[in-house]
């Protein structure tokens, strides 16, 4: 039995929702455990999310960095509750898509700089220690694309 692609436009715009049990739960912990990082902010992995603006003037970047991470962060949070609100609805708005990519870009990128990422590595050890955390980094970036495509469907 060929699966359901996990987003898929439909005729009114909207966007359906295909996502079993197991994956729902897998994200609904994920978007809590994004919540978490965000509100510590004091997470390694989150330097993907604030990158540096002037890597050679830390003052300049001190400032830059008081003006915007406040921001960021609002939006961050809006788009995680929107997500969480979502989360058990059959289909999206594309608006609500989009705030679904934030947030599923959010924990690929947090997670990728915690496994410390590269566009080299293609190979996947199931028996090493963090397959685990890789296989969701995985699992991620098929949902990501899902979803980008679903949007691109809807135009």
């Amino acid at each position: 039995m060929l699966r359901k692609e996990p987003f898929s436009p439909n005729r009114d715009g909207s966007v359906a929702i295909n996502l079993d049990e197991n994956e729902l739960g897998l994200l609904r912990h994920l978007f809590g455990e994004l919540r978490e990082t965000l509100m510590l902010d004091t997470d390694e992995g989150l330097k993907r999310l604030y990158p540096t603006a002037y890597p050679d003037d830390a003052e300049r970047d001190a400032g830059y960095q008081a003006l915007v991470h406040g921001e960021l962060m609002e939006k961050r949070l809006n788009a995680l509750d929107e997500v969480e609100a979502t989360i058990d609805n059959k289909s999206l708005t594309v608006e609500q898509l989009n705030m679904w990519m934030t947030c599923i870009n959010e924990l690929r990128l947090i997670l990728g700089t915690k496994l410390d990422v590269s566009e080299e590595d293609y190979d996947f050890d199931p028996d090493a220690p963090d397959a685990q955390a890789r296989a969701i980094y995985i699992h991620l970036g098929w949902l990501l694309e899902h979803v980008v495509n679903a949007l691109m469907g809807t135009l």
